[in-house]
């Protein structure tokens, strides 16, 4: 019998080949591998909703997947030179991707995801974090910030206009991309982890700051908080010096006598550092007046204490932290740049019944009303716009 081809059933007839899910390219000039918003979060929520998920970022030793998310380091330049140099690179690299979106994590990332859409297929979408207008403050006279932040948000809004989408991390950021074609908050509220929540019980307090850790950040207001506590407070730190300010630091802990009575951890993990977390018994959230930065601040730091089953002492003139505390009723709110008024938060804080109650009420709101979950909706939601999977 002369061979043909081969007939299947009708209900096992093969089936058409499809074509891959289409590939996002996140795009980073400075965000480590494995940075929490950018692949733990948004990169994970697109992986799990069918896309093929990259992300370009600097760096050396790197997993090669991290949360669904294939992980491809490049090397550039160390400091703000390098970054401005390596745009042109960082473009080359996205458009040899090939990938259908490209997600840019930072103004110079979007200049370069912008540069290599040029001509092409690609989508862009800028991810916006921080207020990017008033980074320069700091390093201006203050009769030329006026000018510098109008320069600077002139050129957010003239990005904004030519990508295809601005993703917002905060609430208070969207005046600065009007025009945008479309412009959707994705905030960073707290991921969902399995991390056991603190037991609070009587016996002396430990304090906790996690991550970047500066000056800026409260470091050696937390040092003066410290010695108005009780003589068996402590203080840990899980995370980095990032301002170079860890000498002084020390130098002031052993000058006050605080020396023995303070834990530095160093970086770790996420999950690690969560872990860490629920052996304290209360988080500071301590950013300084004067930065527009800290007004608008929305940290991971302030979602993991609530996970970890934390109070917190935060910032009352930090718009965005002060709403998630008072929308949660999760902590005190403080003059961040007064010890004496973080000592006495401290001091209120001192109960047990008092702690699990704040506390209990700051895991309940980050598992659900300030959950990630409905901002990885939204994401998904945006990209099956911009690159349906078929």
């Amino acid at each position: 019998m002369p061979a043909g081809p081969i007939a299947f059933p009708p209900r096992l007839r093969q089936p058409a080949l499809l074509a891959p899910p289409p590939l996002v390219c996140l795009l980073s000039a400075a965000h480590p591998p494995t940075d929490l918003r950018v692949v733990g979060k948004e990169g994970a929520a697109l992986a799990a909703a069918g896309w093929r998920v990259v992300h370009l970022c600097p760096g050396s030793a790197a997993p090669e997947q991290h949360a669904g998310v294939a992980i491809r380091p490049y090397r550039r330049r160390a400091g703000w030179r390098g970054r401005l140099l390596g745009i042109s690179a960082l473009a080359r690299r996205a458009r040899e991707s090939g990938a259908a979106v490209l997600h840019a994590n930072e103004p110079d990332a979007w200049a370069a995801a912008l540069w290599a859409a040029r001509g092409g297929r690609a989508r862009v979408v800028l991810d916006v974090h921080e207020h990017y207008p008033s980074r320069l403050d700091n390093r201006l006279p203050a009769l030329l910030r006026p000018l510098a932040r109008l320069a600077l948000r002139l050129a957010c809004r003239a990005m904004a206009r030519r990508a295809d989408a601005v993703v917002l991390a905060k609430d208070g950021l969207a005046e600065d991309y009007a025009g945008a074609p479309r412009c959707v908050p994705v905030r960073n509220y707290a991921a969902g982890a399995a991390v056991a929540p603190r037991r609070h019980a009587e016996g002396p307090l430990t304090l906790l700051h996690l991550g970047a850790l500066g000056r800026e950040r409260g470091a050696f207001t937390m040092l003066a908080a410290l010695a108005l506590c009780p003589p068996g407070t402590r203080l840990k730190l899980v995370g980095r010096f990032t301002d170079g300010s860890e000498p002084a630091f020390r130098a002031e802990a052993d000058r006050l006598g605080l020396a023995d009575r303070i834990e530095i951890r160093g970086w770790l993990p996420h999950a690690l550092a969560l872990d860490e977390a629920a052996t304290a018994d209360i988080g500071l959230v301590l950013f300084q007046p004067g930065v527009e930065n800290h007004r608008l601040a929305l940290p991971h730091k302030l979602f993991d204490c609530m996970l970890a089953g934390l109070p917190v002492i935060a910032p009352a003139f930090a718009t965005e932290v002060a709403g998630i505390v008072n929308g949660a009723g999760n902590g005190l709110l403080v003059d961040s740049a007064d010890p004496a008024a973080i000592a006495a938060a401290v001091a209120e804080l001192a109960s047990p019944a008092r702690r699990s109650l704040l506390a209990g009420r700051g895991r309940e709101a980050a598992l659900g009303r300030f959950g990630w979950a409905a901002e990885a909706e939204r994401l998904v939601a945006l990209y099956r716009q911009l690159a349906p999977i078929r």
